[in-house]
C-alpha cells in the first residue's frame, strides 16, 4: 500500500514537472514569436526606407544626369546604400526609372485630389494644378524626373508608365469637367480649346527646364492664366479665378520623403485617348 502511494506520488511529481516544463517551452516560444515579429517589423521597415531612398536617389539622377548617362553606381551611392542593395530591390536600371514615373504619377494624383478636396470648381483646380507643377519641377525631383525619362525612354517595352501622357490626361479631364459644369464659354471648337490649354499645361515644363528661377516661372505661369481665362470663360467670369498659387490652407501638402506604396490603380497609362476631340 506505501510503495503504492510512494509510486502514485513520484507519478504525479513527474506529472506536475512535465507540465511546469511545456508552460515554460510554451512561454518562450510565444516569446520568441513576439521577439521574432518585432524584428521582422523593423527588417520590413528598414527595407522599405531603402527602397524609399533608392527612389529618391534615381529621381535626382535621372533628373541631372538623364537616363541614358546616369548609372546604378551613381545613384547607389547618392542614395548611401551598396550596389548589391539596389539589386535587391530593382533587377535593372529600367525597372528603377518605372518606380521614378510610378511616384511621379502618385505625387500628381496626390496634389489632384487635395485640390479638389478644398472645394474649388475644376477649372480652378486645374489652373491650381499648373501653378502646383511649376513648384514641384523645383522641389520634387521625381517630378522633372519623369518627363525626362517619357522623353529619353520612349518606346522602351520594359517603361509602361507616360508620365507625360498621364499629366496631359489629368489637364484635359479638369478641362472637359469644367466645361460640363458650364464654366467654360460657350461655342467655338472643343478640340482647338483643348489644343490650346493642353500646349500651355505642357509648355510649363518646357520652361522650367531652361532652368528659369521659380519666382519668374511662377510669375509666367500666372501670366499664362491671365491670357488664357479670358478666352475660356464667359465674358467677366476671369474675376473670379485665382492665377497664382493657392492659399497655403488649400495648397496640396509637400512631401519630401520618397514612398514606396503607390496609388496608381493599374500603374498604367491611362486605357482612355488623351485628348478627346469634338466627339467628347
Amino acid at each position: 500500500m506505501t510503495a503504492a502511494r510512494d509510486t502514485d506520488t513520484r507519478t504525479h511529481t513527474r506529472t506536475d514537472t512535465d507540465t511546469g516544463n511545456a508552460a515554460g517551452s510554451g512561454a518562450r516560444g510565444r516569446k520568441r514569436s513576439r521577439t521574432t515579429a518585432r524584428g521582422g517589423g523593423a527588417v520590413q521597415e528598414r527595407s522599405e526606407r531603402t527602397r524609399r531612398k533608392l527612389v529618391h536617389a534615381g529621381a535626382e539622377m535621372f533628373h541631372r544626369s538623364g537616363y541614358a548617362n546616369a548609372t546604378l553606381l551613381e545613384i547607389a551611392v547618392f542614395a548611401g546604400v551598396t550596389k548589391g542593395a539596389l539589386y535587391f530591390h530593382f533587377a535593372s536600371k529600367e525597372e528603377l526609372a518605372e518606380a521614378v514615373q510610378l511616384r511621379g504619377c502618385e505625387l500628381l494624383r496626390d496634389a489632384v485630389r487635395e485640390l479638389r478636396a478644398s472645394g474649388g470648381s475644376p477649372l480652378q483646380t486645374l489652373v491650381d494644378t499648373t501653378n502646383w507643377l511649376a513648384l514641384s519641377l523645383r522641389e520634387e525631383p521625381a517630378v522633372p524626373a519623369s518627363f525626362r525619362i517619357t522623353k529619353e525612354c520612349a518606346g522602351l517595352p520594359a517603361l509602361s508608365t507616360d508620365f507625360h501622357r498621364i499629366w496631359l490626361a489629368e489637364v484635359c479631364g479638369l478641362l472637359r469637367e469644367a466645361r460640363d459644369a458650364g464654366e467654360l464659354r460657350a461655342g467655338g471648337s472643343w478640340e482647338g480649346v483643348e489644343s490650346l490649354v493642353a500646349a500651355a499645361a505642357c509648355g510649363i515644363e518646357t520652361l522650367a527646364a531652361t532652368g528659369m528661377p521659380y519666382a519668374e516661372l511662377q510669375r509666367r505661369v500666372s501670366g499664362l492664366w491671365s491670357l488664357l481665362l479670358p478666352i475660356l470663360v464667359p465674358e467677366g467670369a476671369e474675376r473670379h479665378f485665382r492665377v497664382g498659387r493657392p492659399e497655403p490652407d488649400t495648397a496640396p501638402r509637400r512631401v519630401g520623403d520618397v514612398r514606396g506604396d503607390v496609388l496608381d490603380e493599374s500603374g498604367h497609362r491611362p486605357s482612355r485617348p488623351v485628348f478627346s476631340g469634338s466627339s467628347a
